[in-house]
């Protein structure tokens, strides 16, 4: 699932001609492109979706989301380790099969 997540500005620099940011999501920090939003400053909140900053969000409500994130599990889904979730999802699968009913053969 790809979740538009609100997330604080820390820093802006431009790399290669392109506005960039470091943005923090409730504890983790991502690389953000912000040519959509070329006015957006630090310490301000925005959208993000697949690592383009979308529309300038206030504080509280970007507080408010993440929380409700935070509690549905998004965030782990969105931001945890695909190493881990795949060894995860694979360990699932195992699991699952071992419940399964052998196949007759004939």
């Amino acid at each position: 699932m790809c979740l538009a997540v609100p997330g604080r500005v820390m820093d802006i620099e431009e790399r290669d001609g392109t506005r960039m940011a470091t943005v923090d999501f409730g504890g983790v920090v991502k690389e953000v492109c912000l040519e959509y939003l070329p006015d957006l400053q630090v310490g301000e909140y925005a959208i993000v979706h697949v690592g383009f900053a979308l529309q300038r969000l206030d504080e509280e409500s970007a507080r408010e989301t993440l929380e409700l994130f935070a509690e549905l599990g998004l965030l782990q889904e969105e931001f945890g380790d695909p190493w881990e979730r795949a060894a995860e999802d694979g360990e699932a699968s195992r699991t699952a099969g071992a419940d399964a009913p052998e196949e007759v053969q004939q």
